[in-house]
């Protein structure tokens, strides 16, 4: 099953990453048909943009995110992993796709995006992330004020509890949090600095 194969090696309480050998099971047609990037993607990022994808993977979200922010704006596609990278860098190689995005590898203890950002993709990330204040400081930090991010977790991995924790701690570091948009087998809530209305 797809979701067994997704989840088979992350482990929230141990903090471990997909490894890049699981890469195809992160990006394949079978997810595509419960997971369609652009549906979940298209209310949140318009042309212009730049969007931030945390934890990008193969590039499962990131093309479809280039695709929303058009020539005039570009994606951040983060990842610990240098191997993932490189698959993104193979898929875009010789397309359009290649100017708009920008390939970055994080550290274990920092992002590293310098520049502000207008939506942040946390997809099946969050619980992976060993010291979540930190995380979440630094993620509030490169948000513009009217940006938003939509963090997105997997259902059984991650319990109501745990999630409402997560988002406890988001609050702390400025974050207001409303519903987010239904994604199979998943908890997700919007995210934008205080003050700012979720549309």
């Amino acid at each position: 099953m797809m979701m067994a194969a997704i989840n088979e090696n992350m482990n929230a309480d141990s903090g471990r990453v997909c490894p890049v050998a699981y890469a195809g099971s992160l990006d394949n047609s079978f997810r595509r048909l419960v997971q369609h990037p652009l549906k979940i993607l298209s209310p949140f990022i318009r042309e212009g943009m730049v969007a931030l994808d945390m934890g990008c993977g193969p590039g499962f979200f990131t093309l479809p995110m280039a695709q929303l922010v058009g020539r005039t704006g570009h994606v951040i596609a983060v990842d610990l992993q240098e191997g993932m990278l490189e698959k993104v860098r193979s898929k875009i190689a010789g397309t359009e796709l290649k100017d708009r995005i920008v390939l970055q590898l994080c550290g274990v203890d920092t992002i590293g995006v310098v520049e502000p950002v207008d939506f942040v993709l946390l997809f099946y990330l969050v619980h992976e992330i060993p010291d979540k204040e930190r995380f979440f400081a630094e993620i509030a930090g490169m948000l513009k004020p009217a940006g938003k991010i939509l963090m997105v977790e997997p259902l059984l991995h991650v319990p109501k509890a745990a999630f409402q924790r997560t988002l406890e701690i988001a609050g702390k570091k400025g974050l207001s949090r409303s519903r987010g948009p239904r994604v199979f087998f998943s908890r997700t809530a919007i995210l934008e600095k205080e003050g700012q209305q979720v549309s």
